[in-house]
């Protein structure tokens, strides 16, 4: 279940902030009740004369009072440290957030070789779920797209679907928005030899159709397990990030609920072709789950995190924070 009480704002900049980010969090956050905090991760290098942690603090509390936080509550925190992923999954745990927000900007091919990469990093290692926004529009009876995989063709752990589906609908129940099932698959084609041994491509209609039956029987067995109606499921053949692009844009979806797996000896490795076509493709945003008893690399675990000062809009709201947290 997605429980969102914590809600943990990962900032870019402490001038320049996502606005779009800082949106979708008021919105989450309004509507859930849940405590937002402001986290900004300065390295050594920008720590000097005319930066100090303190003065960050300053700008961020400034921020947490402004108009598109406001009736929220709101806590701030600066972390000093290298790499920014680990400041962000240390405070993560700390503060026992049940969502991370950060904002998303493409790099393009040359940025995704960079393996420290702080959206791929958090993606792998987040405890909790993570939310990569890229759009502008902000969550008013989202649409959810939930992106399945029943017959784990990619060695996802067999109840990852379910929790992609249940976050899903918790989203939704919470944010009063829509929720649909997309998968795709590629069509079955076999590779068989010539006369020569030459390679040649063979294509049966007739197994392709029982190919067909057998998706669509496995996929409508999941969707009749959480409930989702057969006008909201969506069963695509062809490339995942081209039919899922297609399908977003069609069903004008704000988010998209994917699941992430860490291969097993390739850790270091960027995750995946098919997730990073995905991510740059995508116009909406993405909320990524792992497998329950995914753990935090032990360096982000081991230090102790940044303790959050906080920033209430009203009295009101600081005494709610002093009872709730």
């Amino acid at each position: 279940m997605l429980r969102l009480r914590r809600i943990l704002l990962a900032l870019r900049g402490a001038r320049r902030v996502s606005s779009a980010a800082l949106r979708t969090t008021a919105s989450i956050a309004r509507q859930t009740g849940a405590i937002v905090e402001l986290l900004y991760v300065m390295d050594r290098e920008s720590v000097g004369a005319r930066v100090s942690p303190e003065s960050v603090r300053q700008r961020l509390e400034r921020l947490a009072r402004s108009g598109p936080l406001r009736g929220c509550r709101v806590r701030v925190s600066v972390a000093l440290g290298f790499p920014p992923h680990e400041q962000i999954i240390r405070r993560a745990l700390a503060s026992r957030a049940n969502l991370v927000v950060a904002g998303y900007h493409s790099r393009g091919p040359a940025g995704r070789l960079f393996l420290r990469n702080t959206d791929w990093e958090l993606i792998r290692y987040c405890p909790c779920p993570l939310l990569l926004v890229k759009s502008r529009r902000t969550f008013h009876r989202p649409v959810i797209l939930a992106a399945v995989d029943p017959f784990h063709a990619h060695a996802k752990p067999a109840r990852l679907d379910d929790r992609l589906l249940s976050a899903a609908r918790d989203l939704g129940r919470v944010l009063h928005g829509s929720v649909h099932a997309f998968h795709a698959y590629m069509p079955l084609i076999a590779n068989v030899e010539g006369p020569l041994g030459e390679p040649l491509v063979w294509e049966s209609p007739a197994i392709e159709n029982l190919h067909r039956a057998e998706i669509r029987r496995s996929f409508d067995r999941l969707m009749e397990k959480a409930g989702i109606p057969r006008s909201r499921r969506h069963l695509a053949m062809g490339d995942v990030p081209s039919e899922l692009d297609l399908a977003v844009r069609r069903l004008r979806a704000n988010v998209v609920v994917m699941g992430a797996v860490s291969r097993s000896g390739l850790k270091r490795l960027l995750i995946g072709s098919t997730a990073e076509r995905v991510l740059d493709r995508l116009t909406c945003d993405l909320l990524v789950l792992k497998p329950r008893g995914t753990r935090a690399p032990r360096t982000a675990r081991a230090s102790r995190a940044p303790r959050a000062s906080r920033a209430p809009r009203t009295a009101r709201a600081s005494r709610a924070a002093r009872t709730t947290v």
